[in-house]
């Protein structure tokens, strides 16, 4: 599910920034981007998103500014006097009589060492309840998107929900085409020479099986119920409804391998399967955004 969070906290011990970007997966996928002086923060982070989502690449950054003072800042002296001795010597070798620029030097890393207010606990503590109001609002944001996403969902399962009506009420039309088939098989079957008589039952009970989707249209009304009843518990429901969409589909498929050559009236019930698994699809693309 996407979303978004930003919060910003001035700290006694300087400016705190936390940005979470939260993209679609199937999973949770997280991805930290933490200065060096806040590193050992990343494993109690880490643990307070697992806590909290389930789903979603999740983008995590933080930024912090140290307060720093005029006397705080220091100049890596021992490194500065190697580099104006190195750069010495390779002037005097080459004869060329430059002499160092102090501004580049002082850029150089390592050679400034910004102080700041020592890191302790209470530094910890005020570190986690930033990224926590950040979490809030990134679920806040991911909440909004997903009573949007829901409401899609049950339009599209009151869709496949017509769909099957329309099926149920084609099927008493079907029927007589589907038995005629299984005449016209069994025919051909009794005028082929030394028929086998068990084959015969076995090929009789199969055509008849075939032509059979009343199973396959109860399942299928049964699942979007249960669909519905899945998105209105609240819970999380990202993964059940994976599974749930798959039942729905092999219902459509099946449907739509039963009702092949029986004429226009199969091809109103192939284009009704198409539709509802049309619909299927576009719930499971949008799953993907649910927790």
């Amino acid at each position: 599910m996407t979303g978004y969070a930003l919060v910003r906290r001035t700290l006694p011990a300087g400016d705190l920034t936390v940005t979470l970007k939260s993209v679609n997966h199937r999973g949770l996928d997280l991805h930290f981007h933490l200065p060096s002086q806040l590193d050992a923060f990343e494993a109690p982070l880490r643990a307070a998103v697992k806590q909290r989502l389930h789903r979603g690449h999740i983008d995590i950054r933080l930024h912090w500014a140290p307060a720093v003072t005029a006397h705080a800042v220091r100049i890596n002296e021992a490194l500065l006097m190697a580099y104006v001795d190195a750069f010495r010597r390779a002037s005097a070798k080459l004869s060329l009589g430059a002499q160092p620029d102090l501004n580049a030097l002082l850029r150089f890393p390592g050679m400034m060492d910004e102080g700041g207010t020592e890191l302790d606990a209470d530094f910890a503590d005020q570190v986690k309840e930033v990224f926590s109001a950040a979490l809030d609002e990134l679920e806040g944001f991911r909440a909004r998107e997903g009573g949007e996403l829901v409401t899609q969902i049950l339009r599209h399962n009151v869709a496949i929900r017509g769909a099957v009506h329309q099926m149920e009420n084609l099927r008493g039309e079907v029927q007589p085409l589907l038995e005629n088939r299984l005449r016209q098989r069994l025919t051909e079957m009794l005028d082929t020479a030394m028929i086998d008589q068990t084959r015969l039952i076995q090929e009789a009970s199969l055509l008849a099986e075939r032509g059979n989707i009343a199973e396959e249209l109860a399942r299928l009304r049964i699942h979007s119920h249960q669909l519905e009843d899945l998105l209105q518990t609240g819970a999380e429901v990202g993964k059940r409804l994976d599974f749930l969409l798959q039942e729905m589909n092999r219902e459509a498929n099946t449907i739509l391998s039963k009702t092949s050559g029986i004429g226009d009236l199969g091809l109103k019930l192939t284009d009704l399967a198409l539709s509802a698994k049309s619909d299927i699809e576009k719930i499971r693309e949008q799953s993907l955004n649910l927790e």
